[in-house]
């Protein structure tokens, strides 16, 4: 009687995932972060969706306020995955110049490109921030989050918006991410935070057992609740923020 052989299937050496959920990410990565708990005037930006449950509990492992920070890429028309370019909460504006005059657009196209995404940022910043305005970020240390990087491109068009906004130290936090991406993302910021650079990478939903998409609800409660936590927080760490 002949008998099968059957292979497992092939898999990293390491135990795959390496996070129950986005909560306890942020917390390792909170922990991880420590060194930057007093840094004159903190502040962490998270990229919603999934960055704001990791940037709540970094910004309570370092009593620090938890904002978001919404990028769209100027996708090239006809080629929406080709950037030209990206916007970013506070009005900054990163464009790829040589691009853009490789590709012959006039100015008037490139305007309307940027005044579409522009109105999306606002949108959503009405959704997630209500009526507050962006922060001030002049000489600020800013910690910019998100719960993972494949290819580093949203959160390198953040860096460099960020850039624009006067930020005195950006680092990036993220609990895991390609090898590739830490690369291109320590060359960006001040310093980039990541847990965990798994080789082959797969995606950044294989690394958490629990990869659940959030409602704009969810995250607007994430935000509230390190709004009030940090009003419960000592003086000193309230003037410490302010900035």
């Amino acid at each position: 009687m002949k008998t099968s052989v059957r292979f497992p299937e092939v898999i990293p050496v390491f135990d795959l995932p390496r996070f129950a959920d986005r909560d306890q990410a942020g917390r390792r990565l909170g922990a991880a972060l420590r060194r930057y708990a007093r840094e004159p005037s903190l502040i962490v930006l998270a990229l919603p969706r999934g960055g704001v449950p990791v940037g709540a509990r970094i910004a309570e492992a370092l009593n620090a306020p938890l904002d978001v920070c919404i990028v769209r890429k100027l996708g090239v028309p006809g080629y929406e995955e080709l950037a030209m370019g990206a916007i970013a909460s506070g009005g900054a504006r990163v464009l790829n110049t040589e691009m853009i005059e490789q590709l012959g657009y006039p100015p008037d196209l490139v305007d309307s490109i940027i005044e579409r995404e522009e109105a999306e940022v606002r949108r959503r910043e009405s959704t997630y921030r209500g009526n507050r305005p962006f922060p001030d970020l002049t000489g600020r240390t800013v910690i910019v989050v998100d719960d993972g990087a494949a290819t580093g491109a949203s959160m390198r068009a953040a860096v460099a918006a960020l850039r624009q906004l006067r930020a005195r130290k950006i680092v990036v936090a993220l609990p895991v991410a390609s090898r590739e991406a830490v690369r291109l993302l320590s060359a960006a910021a001040d310093d980039c935070v990541c847990l965990f650079e798994p080789e082959p990478f797969y995606g950044v939903g294989a690394w958490y057992t629990d990869f659940s998409q959030l409602s704009d609800a969810e995250v607007r409660a994430l935000i509230a609740d390190s709004e009030r936590s940090e009003g419960s927080g000592t003086d000193l760490a309230h003037v410490r923020h302010k900035p």
